[in-house]
C-alpha cells in the first residue's frame, strides 16, 4: 500500500536528494511483503521526520550521521552516507577531518574503519585524492 502523507512524500525527497535515484529504486524496488512497510516507515520517519524538518542543513546532517553510524560501527550505513555527505557538498578535506575526528572520540580502530571505508567510497566514485593539501593550524 502507497503511502501519500506530506510527511512520506518529503521524506522521498530527501532520501532521493541524499542517496540517488538509483539506490532508492532498488531499496523500494526490492520491498517485499515482509519489510515494504519498514521501508515506508524509514522514508517517513527517518527522512521525512527528521531530514524533512529543515532546521539541520543536509550537509550538518551527514556530519552528524557519520560520526553516529561510526560510533555504531555500521560499515555499510556508513559508506552510503558518506556518499550522501559528498552530494551533500562535504570536501575531501571537511571528510578526513570528520574521519580524524572518528578517531579522536570513537577510538582509533574506528577512525582506521573510517577511513578505509572512506578510500572505498572515493575508489568507486573516481574522486582523486591523491591531491588534498589542507594546511590546518597545527602545521602552522
Amino acid at each position: 500500500m502507497a503511502n501519500s502523507t506530506k510527511m512520506h512524500d518529503m521524506g522521498m525527497k530527501y532520501r532521493r536528494e541524499v542517496l540517488g535515484d538509483a539506490y532508492v529504486d532498488k531499496s523500494m524496488g526490492g520491498a517485499d511483503d515482509f519489510n515494504r512497510g519498514f521501508q515506508e516507515f524509514v522514508t517517513e520517519y527517518c527522512w521525512g521526520g527528521s531530514w524533512g524538518r529543515g532546521i539541520l542543513s543536509k550537509r550538518d546532517r551527514s556530519i552528524l550521521n557519520l560520526g553516529m553510524l561510526a560510533a555504531l560501527n555500521r560499515p555499510h550505513e556508513f559508506k552510503l552516507h558518506f556518499r550522501g555527505a559528498i552530494t551533500n557538498g562535504l570536501t575531501v578535506a571537511d571528510l578526513r577531518e570528520i574521519c580524524t575526528q572518528v578517531a579522536i572520540y570513537c577510538g582509533i580502530p574506528a577512525g582506521i574503519e573510517a577511513f578505509r571505508l572512506a578510500r572505498e567510497v572515493f575508489n568507486e566514485q573516481g574522486i582523486d585524492i591523491s591531491k588534498i593539501d589542507v594546511k590546518t593550524d597545527l602545521e602552522d
